[in-house]
């Protein structure tokens, strides 16, 4: 018998076992996944460079050269956003399902949905649309990545900026709602008005608790901005008490020289009860800062239109004020729509685009007074009227408005509810046929020729947003004169009160159209020393239709208006809304008692 051969041991890579599997094969398997997870890892990041998102000639001719420069692409801090950044999630999961349903942009590049620039601008708001909404389902989290509420300090920011951010943060908006085309051309305007309000629409999920940081800073620069505010109306303050008394050394020279003479002469510029308001003691009487600017054809149809106001959507569902957004910016606001461009079709040239002025307010037992004072500017001729000034008899004039009650955000926009888009000078102004052409129109208007301004409520429908081609405004759909005198009865109107250069004054309200009605008030308007001051008094409580009864304990809201420069009709300057009181310290006017 022989003796058997001794069992061959096993290769080792097949007696050891992990799992019930050889070694070598998880090891062969681990291997092979990280050689495929390395290189598919490696292609997708390979199509989220930049280089890669511009290789095809869609991309680099259209959309990159949009991108090209903007502060994504170049900034301070040299820190850039690539498509990716924006376009791209970062997670693993939602990338995928990102490079899943980018497959079909596979499919537009062979067909040539997109190849050529016709082609792309009729697609443009389709896929721009596509984008905003991906953006809003995941509360902007691309956007996210690199900016954040947390990080965000009010004192670096410009007012209207950190207000809405504070908004944001507190019903629930996202950074797409307001931050469109600020790497591509922003095409917001081609989107109907009734998509971007569903669209911008607040979402509770994304309320966010407002970072305490975030309320330290705004804190701080409130506060600062407040001695800015305290330390610049000192300036002012002392520069006027300097141009006063340069004017009571010249009226006192002027009253001796006549004295002298025994004759009386015509002051050289304004007049018109030079004792209006004698018996109040103005320099007792507390000024108040009035910055009036330059709105150009921004109308009360405009400022309600999501596709041009990107503040909109807070003034007609968030219930802000013009205010609370722009009370800070008026110069930057002014300066701009006064240069020309959108708002302004037909600029004159050297035109201020804001006035600074101040005003005072006192009452008695019977009477409101009002003085205004702000710095002359010269003459600047508009270059589309003969000899330069639009009203040749009037270098100023001054109005005042205070909100009735019942009026379409009245509280919130002051005045701005009477100027509307088919105003004179407006864009959407009639012709003088159309206007003549309308029988209604001409037999109840005292001016049959042109459309002054007017409350929404005066019409049965006012158009708005300008769904298929219509002209904003409603000039042509009166209501029955009946409803008109209602709303005259219910308050429901624009107290309107007009100072001229001479002193005259009209006193008036605004409902279907600019009234004068021979209500009582008194004025002057005087020139002197480079500095016009107008001076205006009427009863508290006339009683009579048009004047909105003034008592103690309610607060009104108000606007002011400066035609300069022999202006007229939309070439003014304005406030926005004001409060005014008596007796009342947190008004922006306190009507003291005297």
């Amino acid at each position: 018998m022989t003796q058997s051969e001794p069992d061959k041991k096993k290769p080792i890579w097949r007696r050891y076992f992990l799992w019930g599997m050889p070694v070598a094969g998880v090891a062969a398997a681990f291997t092979a996944g990280i050689v495929f997870w390395g290189g598919f890892n490696t292609v997708m990041e390979a199509t989220n460079t930049k280089e890669f998102c511009v290789s095809c000639h869609e991309m680099r001719d259209f959309v990159y050269e949009e991108y090209k420069g903007t502060i994504h692409d170049v900034n301070r801090s040299g820190v850039g956003a690539v498509c990716s950044d924006c376009h791209v999630p970062k997670d693993w999961t939602h990338k995928m399902i990102r490079k899943i349903k980018a497959s079909r942009e596979l499919y537009g590049k062979i067909v040539g949905s997109i190849n050529t620039p016709e082609k792309f601008e009729a697609k443009r708001i389709h896929l721009a649309m596509n984008e905003w909404e991906r953006m809003k389902a995941t509360d902007s989290v691309e956007c996210r990545n690199c900016h954040d509420f947390e990080s965000m300090m009010p004192e670096f920011q410009k007012p209207r900026a950190r207000q809405q951010h504070l908004n944001a943060m507190e019903i629930g908006q996202t950074c797409i709602d307001c931050h469109k085309g600020i790497a591509h051309s922003n095409i917001r305007d081609r989107a109907t008005e009734e998509y971007l309000e569903e669209l911008e629409a607040p979402n509770p999920a994304f309320i966010r608790p407002i970072p305490a940081e975030y309320l330290a800073s705004l804190k701080r620069i409130e506060a600062k901005e407040a001695a800015e505010a305290e330390a610049e109306k000192a300036a002012r303050a002392a520069q006027q008490e300097a141009v006063q008394a340069q004017i009571a050394a010249a009226v006192d020279a002027a009253v001796a020289e006549e004295r002298a003479k025994a004759a009386g002469e015509a002051p050289a510029a304004g007049g018109g009860g030079s004792d209006v308001g004698g018996t109040i003691d103005w320099t007792a009487v507390a000024s108040a800062d009035l910055k009036l600017f330059y709105p150009g054809q921004a109308s009360f149809e405009w400022v309600q239109n999501g596709k041009f106001h990107g503040g909109a959507r807070p003034l007609t569902k968030g219930g802000d004020q013009c205010s609370t957004c722009h009370a800070k910016e008026l110069d930057a606001i002014g300066n701009k729509i006064v240069a020309g461009g959108e708002l302004e079709p037909t600029p004159i040239p050297g035109k201020r685009g804001v006035i600074d002025a101040t005003v005072q307010a006192a009452h008695d037992d019977e009477n409101l007074y009002i003085r205004m004072q702000w710095p002359d500017a010269g003459h600047n001729p508009a270059p589309f009227v003969d000899g330069g000034k639009m009203d040749p008899d009037n270098q100023i004039k001054v109005a005042m408005m205070i909100t009735g009650t019942g009026i379409e955000l009245g509280e919130q926009v002051g005045c701005w509810a009477s100027c509307h888009a088919d105003n004179t000078y407006m864009p959407f102004a009639p012709e003088g046929d159309a206007i003549a052409a309308n029988g209604d129109f001409t037999s109840r208007m005292t001016a049959q020729d042109t459309v002054t301004k007017y409350i929404s409520e005066s019409r049965t429908e006012v158009e708005v947003k300008g769904r298929r081609g219509k002209a904003l405004g409603g000039w042509d759909k009166l209501e029955a004169e009946e409803q008109i005198q209602q709303y005259l009865a219910d308050g429901t109107y624009l107290d309107l009160m007009r100072v001229y250069a001479d002193g005259s004054a009209t006193n008036g309200y605004l409902l279907e159209q600019r009234v004068v009605n021979e209500g009582e008030i008194a004025a002057s308007a005087t020139l002197s020393g480079g500095v016009w001051t107008v001076v205006f008094t009427r009863p508290l409580n006339s009683g009579a239709p048009g004047d909105i009864p003034l008592e103690a304990g309610k607060t009104y809201t108000v606007g002011f208006a400066i035609h300069d420069d022999y202006a007229a009709a939309r070439f003014h300057h304005v406030t926005l809304n004001t409060s005014l009181a008596l007796d009342d310290d947190a008004a922006n006017i306190n009507v003291v008692k005297h």
